[in-house]
């Protein structure tokens, strides 16, 4: 058994402390990690399903080669992850607010060690996705023409639960359309929620994506096995008349 508690790091961002803490869980009869933004928990390596579903739903919405994915939210890397480990996949992109947690990755301190650190088809980026997704110059100015095949999104708790209301128009129709500059034909956004599907939310994505629908994503909880619920939701945008994508 290793330390009973440990902090990793702690540090002060613009939108509160973030911390990485590794404490042994006597009910799961391991370590288990967990990130904290404030006094609030962001997530733990426990549960991770939804996470690694965000990529393989949105994936297989996808067809083609050479897919070229973005990721809003880095966190713990299960998302970025799972994309790598399909092998259309030929580069992702990882936009993260928090300096702190792309500096987790590139020391090894997670779960999941270095390995998007090392990986030759990743590249981070420290920024705002909110913000770059409405701006001219996008997400990587010396990439963004080029487009994505999947934006796949997981930074708030769901569109209603927000970690900072910087973040509430985006869930707007407004806010989605900004998306579809950014998106290849054929392309799909994939929103993780820690809800279960909200109709409201979808007939919004439905305003802007002419394909969209929710996915239920449902796993039970290691500490009493009761079923948990949450939610990827997916907008497609069609692909071009004559049925290429590019």
């Amino acid at each position: 058994m290793s330390a009973l508690f440990e902090e990793l790091d702690y540090c002060p961002t613009e939108i509160g402390a973030i911390s990485l803490r590794r404490r042994w869980e006597p009910r799961l009869g391991k370590d288990i990690y967990e990130i904290k933004l404030g006094d609030e928990h962001l997530m733990s390596d426990v549960f991770t399903v939804s996470e690694i579903a965000l990529a393989d739903l949105a994936l297989s919405a996808v067809s083609g080669t050479g897919l070229r994915v973005l990721v809003g939210g880095l966190g713990m890397g299960y998302t970025a992850l799972a994309a790598l480990k399909d092998p259309r996949v030929s580069s992702v992109a990882v936009v993260e607010l928090l300096e702190p947690v792309i500096d987790w990755h590139r020391r090894g301190l997670l779960p999941v060690g270095d390995a998007l650190h090392r990986d030759q088809r990743v590249r981070f980026v420290q920024g705002d996705f909110f913000q770059l997704a409405s701006s001219r110059d996008g997400f990587e100015p010396d990439q963004s023409a080029r487009g994505y095949d999947a934006i796949l999104l997981d930074i708030d708790h769901s569109p209603e639960m927000l970690l900072d209301n910087r973040s509430r128009g985006f869930y707007q129709p407004e806010g989605l359309a900004a998306l579809l500059p950014h998106l290849r034909p054929g392309g799909v956004f994939g929103l993780w929620s820690n809800e279960a599907k909200s109709g409201q939310f979808t007939d919004r994505l439905r305003s802007v994506f002419p394909e969209a629908w929710a996915a239920p994503v449902i796993f039970r909880n290691p500490y009493d096995y009761s079923e948990i619920e949450q939610t990827v939701y997916i907008g497609r945008v069609p692909v071009r008349d004559d049925g290429r994508k590019v």
